[in-house]
């Protein structure tokens, strides 16, 4: 096995979570799932939102990862790159409960970021959670941020276009 290889593979895997991440919060947790999320978007002071069975959901898939790669588990029929992806998809989640739930919701840890790249992603998931219900909504991923400004934007043509009911406090 090449180290190399290796971690390409987990960087590469890091990189397409961002996206997975993105696609599922979009689509699954702001529809389907949004029995799980919605606790999410409400005000509360539990310690654990039904929310976080998402980060289960994200165990599980860098679990089976580790399992399809092990000789361990499956013998000859192992997938060597399937524990690097597995890797990968762990340290998404790892940057994930920093950035998401310690930076941007201060569940571990209180730092108000005043400028750069941080607070431009505090920016943009506060703008993302402007908005009342599924419906509409910015800035589905979690590490990669826009411009807020465009962001207020959208969020403005959503609440005039009658796609998104922005929270008062929020109107861009």
């Amino acid at each position: 096995m090449d180290v190399i290889a290796a971690i390409l593979i987990v960087l590469a895997t890091v990189v397409a979570m961002e996206w997975v991440a993105w696609a599922s919060h979009k689509y699954v947790m702001h529809g389907f799932g949004w029995a799980w999320h919605r606790d999410h978007h409400e005000p509360h002071d539990k310690i654990l939102e039904k929310n976080d069975l998402y980060a289960i959901v994200g165990a599980a898939m860098s679990i089976s990862m580790f399992a399809l790669g092990s000789p361990l588990v499956l013998g000859e029929a192992a997938w060597w790159p399937a524990t690097w992806i597995g890797l990968g998809i762990l340290l998404y989640g790892v940057i994930y409960t920093l950035v998401h739930d310690g930076l941007v919701h201060q569940r571990y840890f209180r730092w108000v970021p005043k400028r750069g790249y941080a607070k431009r992603l505090v920016q943009a998931h506060k703008l993302h959670h402007a908005t009342i219900g599924r419906e509409g909504g910015v800035s589905f991923g979690f590490v990669l941020a826009r411009d807020p400004a465009k962001l207020k934007a959208e969020l403005r043509r959503q609440r005039e276009a009658g796609v998104a009911v922005v929270r008062e406090s929020a109107h861009p």
